[in-house]
Formats: C-alpha cells, sequence, structure tokens
C-alpha cells in the first residue's frame, strides 16, 4: 500500500508539473486561446482571490484547453510497456506471447485521419465533442484505457486544473524583454515523461484590481 500510495505521488506530480509547463508554453505561443480563457475564468471568478475544484467545473473553454494540452503533450507518449499473455495476430502481424509492446499514443493523438489539423493548438475542437481522456476514446488516451488504465488521473488532473486556473486568474503573464512567441522552441527531453528540453521563462505580473 505504502509503495503503490507513493508511486501515484511521485508519478503524478512529476507529470503534471511537465504538463503544466506544456500548457503555459501553448498559451504563450497562441496569444487568442490565452486571452480567450483568461477572461472565461476572470468572468467567473471576479475579485475572489482563489479558485476552487467547483469554479473549474463551471470553465467549459478552459476544460477544453486541459485536453487539447494533453492530446499535443501527452505526459508519456509510449505509455507503459505491457507483455502479451499469448501469441495474437494484430492486422496481419504476429504477435508472440511474452512480447513487450508500446501503445504509441503520440501518434493516435496527432492522427490527421481522426483529428483536422492535428499539429494546431485549437481547444475549440472540444467544445462539442463528448471526447474524453479517461479511456473510452481510444483517439485520446493520455493516461491509457481499460482496467490498468493510469490510476492516478484524478490526483493529477485536479491538481492541474486548480494550479494553471489560479495562475492564469491572478496573473497576466508575458515574455521577458526582447523575446517574441516564436523564440519558444518545443524541444522534448528524452525520457519516458516529456519534459521541455530548455526552461520556459515568463514574467507574471499581479492583477491590480483583483
Amino acid at each position: 500500500m505504502t509503495f503503490c500510495t507513493r508511486n501515484i505521488l511521485a508519478a503524478g506530480t512529476d507529470t503534471t508539473a511537465a504538463t503544466l509547463v506544456w500548457a503555459m508554453t501553448a498559451l504563450v505561443k497562441n496569444p487568442r486561446v490565452m486571452k480567450k480563457v483568461q477572461e472565461e475564468i476572470r468572468n467567473l471568478g471576479g475579485t475572489k482571490d482563489f479558485l476552487h475544484e467547483d469554479d473549474i467545473q463551471k470553465l467549459p473553454y478552459f476544460k477544453a484547453m486541459i485536453k487539447e494540452t494533453l492530446r499535443l503533450h501527452l505526459p508519456s507518449p509510449l505509455l507503459v510497456p505491457r507483455e502479451s499473455n499469448e501469441e495474437c495476430i494484430i492486422d496481419g502481424y504476429r504477435i508472440p506471447a511474452k512480447t513487450i509492446v508500446y501503445v504509441n499514443a503520440w501518434v493516435i493523438q496527432r492522427d490527421p485521419e481522426v483529428w483536422e489539423k492535428p499539429e494546431e493548438f485549437y481547444p475549440e475542437r472540444f467544445l462539442d465533442s463528448a471526447i474524453d481522456f479517461r479511456g473510452q476514446d481510444f483517439e485520446l488516451i493520455p493516461f491509457g484505457a481499460g482496467r490498468r488504465i493510469c490510476p492516478g488521473i484524478p490526483m493529477a488532473v485536479v491538481t492541474l486544473e486548480l494550479v494553471l486556473a489560479n495562475l492564469l486568474h491572478s496573473f497576466d503573464w508575458e515574455l521577458p524583454r526582447g523575446m517574441v512567441k516564436d523564440d519558444i522552441d518545443v524541444e522534448v527531453l528524452p525520457g519516458i515523461t516529456q519534459h521541455k528540453k530548455n526552461h520556459l521563462c515568463l514574467c507574471a505580473k499581479t492583477r491590480s484590481h483583483i
């Protein structure tokens, strides 16, 4: 039990932190989306000092933006490796028993046959869609699917949503002097999880009217 709890906490915080950086990267590189999501959050939050979990449920565009971030920058591109229990044939390919199998979720979530303009950061694609990342829609599986789906989804998603919503509610974000949005790279460090290779440097300004 202790091992499982530690595993959930360690994996959840690492992937959540990485996803938070990718979300801020995408927003700064897409000012239209940043403006729209901040307007939604601030219209709801008003003069509140802090947004709570109940508030997040009333932010459809914000939640669509989270889905779009997880589509393009899923925490683990190849998910968790599995081992086949027995020999099987999939689409004409023979998979022997005891074969280590990876699911390339990165490719699935950028498949042009499924997603229109798959490389574009466009949260609106989820506004009128029932597609979710909790394992029932196989075109969006950043946490896997089935019985062995990531057990830390609730903690990771709630943490990500609360932190990001409050950062966007309380601060205006700008690039350092002399930088433009095209200077922000999206290179990824090699590893099991997708971490941004170079640090994201932003300037936060407190909203004076809060």
